[in-house]
């Protein structure tokens, strides 16, 4: 195992794991059941992920007028839900950490209907060709979704239920620990990727910037266009921005079976973690009523 699939398949999966579980020692179940009371947050934020995200993908597509290849690729990316890191950066953000949960997994499960439909139509379109049968790996989403992120906030949750006073205290040092991770792993994702993620920079960077740049822009507008608290405007911004990297290459690799079509989403991640980073260095420094997640309002 090389560097890359080292940090790739053990250090990131693990990292997030560990912060999930300090995620999840910030939750109380009424923070889930309030959404469910208030879902308007929840509707935002998957119209934004699902319909807005695809469609200015392809926008950008064509506004770009990239080769085929990258075209879908970047349809591809644009059809991902969000994954573990937007959890992550939405803690440190000080956003709605439940509500970020529930969009990645609202967003995951929905994903397994419509990213066939968007890479269909998006290998129609640009390709030509439609005999490539498109089924995802649903088993392995949903472990990978389990693993790294429920499995762990549900034990975070755990402890702060039984150990409360504990939980409280570790608040301020896991989102210090959180934002060292990234860090580490945004280093070592350059370090490891230096090569291919030079030559997806110089091919689809632009483009990806520009993607990154509007679908948060967007997620920022819609949720205060619908007047939504602040915490939520963050968690919809983040979710709207941050993709599941992990699922788009799996697609690209093992179904579309075009490593090529990869390059766009190694130049988004690059983008992902620099305008992630600048969220967390930004809101996290941010005054809030509480520096607990566990409050009692309206979502």
């Amino acid at each position: 195992m090389n560097a890359a699939e080292l940090i790739g398949n053990v250090f990131l999966p693990v990292s997030l794991g560990i912060i999930m579980l300090g995620m999840g020692m910030t939750l109380v179940p009424t923070d889930f059941s309030r959404i469910l009371r208030y879902p308007k947050s929840v509707i935002i934020g998957l119209t934004n992920q699902l319909i807005f995200l695809p469609a200015i993908g392809f926008a950008l597509a064509l506004a770009f007028d990239l080769n085929p290849v990258m075209a879908v690729g970047l349809m591809v990316l644009s059809a991902c839900p969000g994954g573990a890191t937007s959890n992550l950066i939405t803690q440190v953000s000080k956003g709605n950490i439940a509500l970020s949960v529930t969009l990645t997994a609202f967003a995951s499960v929905m994903s397994i209907l419509t990213i066939p439909l968007i890479l269909s139509f998006a290998l129609e379109y640009f390709i030509g060709r439609t005999g490539v049968e498109i089924e995802l790996p649903i088993s392995d989403t949903v472990i990978q979704i389990m693993g790294i992120t429920v499995i762990p906030i549900s034990i975070g949750m755990f402890i702060r239920k039984h150990r409360p006073q504990f939980a409280i205290r570790m608040e301020k040092p896991m989102r210090v620990a959180s934002t060292v991770i990234f860090i580490l792993v945004f280093i070592g994702v350059l370090a490891a990727n230096a090569e291919k993620l030079a030559e997806g920079m110089k091919e689809a960077g632009l483009v990806t910037l520009a993607l990154n740049i509007t679908t948060m822009g967007i997620g920022y507008l819609t949720a205060k266009f619908f007047k939504l608290k602040m915490e939520n405007a963050i968690s919809i911004t983040i979710e709207s921005g941050i993709q599941n990297g992990t699922l788009a290459f799996v697609i690209v690799t093992s179904i579309l079976k075009n490593v090529e079509m990869g390059i766009p989403t190694g130049a988004y991640s690059i983008w992902m973690f620099v305008t992630g980073g600048i969220l967390m260095w930004r809101l996290g420094k941010r005054p809030t009523q509480s520096d607990s997640y566990h409050k009692v309002s309206k979502v």
